[in-house]
């Protein structure tokens, strides 16, 4: 049975080892790449990147897509799990709701990288246009971002004024923030509930702003009229999709840092059960929308949305298209089924697969439409007719990927990724009991 100081003790954010040091030199130094990759592309032009007039949303949109649905694991996912009170919640929410500020900033910053000229951004709201859905997204955005970081922020009160004490001789200047950030936390009972009212208050805001949110993203698609986006389907659909790659990725990152930090205590394989159903759940709902999205014009589409679907079912987008939707979404619904397929490493393997397809899902959703314009493409360079990333595109779009594992990293590393003072309530221990029994 744990007591109090041990719960601190293995609960409390550690030093960067050999190996964390690597893993965080390896993400600087990949984004460093990006950075150059980026500036040559400011310098140069769109022309050192291989969108066109055509395929011009290209992998920074699907990029920008995939970060905005991973987010979502961070808000509606969480906020449903806090407000009904899930006890077997408690050592996941955290590491969910970081996942869910670093995907979001960065999906911030990958929008930004797709504009060939940043510095025109205060553009969008000076010159706002109400009946547009890019101006509802600037704004949805940034208030995303704000409620993302109050619903990590207000639960680590508690845990902050736990780690002034456990580093007041350890580490001064790191016991020094951390009484910062408690802001005085005593956990008097007045204390107390403010906090449980705020985070109440935040996970309610969050959930309809985490739905607008992917449903704006969905109207900036289907808003344009196209053939393979002109559906009332997309925004239940991007949805849906969101919550597969969300989950995925919380599976993925909670295995790492189960086993990095040696949690096994904490994060038992009871909980990666828990989040194989929750997983297998969005992936049939998943699984229903595509349906609808794809089955069902099959057999009622015209002419040009045949040709869309005959490009995606057995033209050349086919092997990626099939790839996603069976290896990506059906292959984990029939390893989530058993029970053994939702033991911690098989769990992992289906979360990087899930997450590797879902990113792809979105190059699927966004290239192939683009190239199938109202308008037949003539009179253009052949290489206009087709699309895929270029070196400068894919340097860029991996830095901002080791860019959201390195806020991940920095935030699991000065962060207790499960709430101490929450677990110590659960499992019945607290400060008080450990000094009247030392006495």
């Amino acid at each position: 049975m744990k007591n109090f100081k041990t719960l601190v003790k293995d609960l409390a954010p550690k030093k960067f080892g050999k190996f964390d040091i690597i893993w965080t030199c390896f993400l600087v130094l990949i984004i460093i790449i990006g950075i150059v990759a980026y500036i040559d592309q400011l310098i140069k032009g769109q022309e050192v990147t291989n969108m066109r007039d055509y395929a011009l949303w290209g992998i920074y949109i699907s990029n920008f897509v995939f970060f905005v649905a991973t987010s979502f694991v961070g808000s509606v996912t969480v906020a449903i799990l806090r407000l009904t009170n899930n006890e077997w919640r408690t050592p996941l929410v955290r590491i969910a709701e970081i996942i869910s500020v670093a995907a979001i900033v960065m999906a911030g910053i990958t929008i930004m990288i797709d504009m060939a000229r940043p510095d025109r951004l205060l553009n969008l709201f000076i010159h706002a246009r109400l009946q547009s859905p890019i101006t509802w997204d600037v704004f949805i955005i940034p208030t995303y971002i704000l409620i993302s970081l109050l619903l990590l922020y207000f639960p680590l009160i508690p845990d902050f004024a736990i780690l002034k004490k456990y580093f007041k001789k350890k580490d001064p200047k790191l016991s020094k923030w951390y009484g910062k950030l408690s802001l005085n936390w005593t956990g008097s009972i007045a204390q107390k509930a403010i906090q449980t009212k705020s985070i109440r208050i935040i996970a309610i805001m969050i959930i309809p702003v985490g739905l607008l949110l992917q449903t704006i993203d969905a109207w900036l698609f289907s808003t344009t009229y196209r053939i393979g986006w002109d559906s009332t389907n997309f925004a239940p659909y991007f949805i849906s999709g969101a919550l597969v790659a969300g989950i995925g990725a919380l599976v993925s990152v909670i295995y790492v840092v189960r086993k990095h930090k040696k949690l096994e205590y904490y994060i038992t394989d009871f909980h990666f059960d828990k989040l194989g159903k929750l997983l297998v759940l969005a992936c049939l709902t998943y699984l229903y929308f595509n349906i609808n999205e794809y089955l069902i014009p099959a057999f009622t589409s015209k002419k040009g949305e045949s040709i869309h679907l005959d490009t995606l079912f057995t033209g050349a987008y086919a092997p990626l298209f099939w790839s996603v939707t069976i290896i990506g979404l059906i292959f984990p619904i029939i390893i989530l089924l058993f029970k053994k397929g939702r033991k911690p490493l098989p769990m992992f393997i289906v979360g990087l697969v899930v997450v590797v397809g879902s990113w792809w899902k979105r190059f699927v959703i966004v290239t192939p439409t683009l190239l199938h314009p109202f308008l037949p493409i003539q009179g253009v360079p052949e290489s206009w007719h087709h699309y895929f990333p270029s070196l400068h595109e894919w340097l860029i779009t991996v830095a901002t990927l080791a860019m959201a594992l390195l806020i991940i990293t920095l935030l699991v590393r000065y962060l207790p990724v499960i709430p101490i003072q929450r677990t110590a309530d659960e499992l019945g221990l607290s400060e008080n009991k450990i000094k009247n029994t030392e006495s």
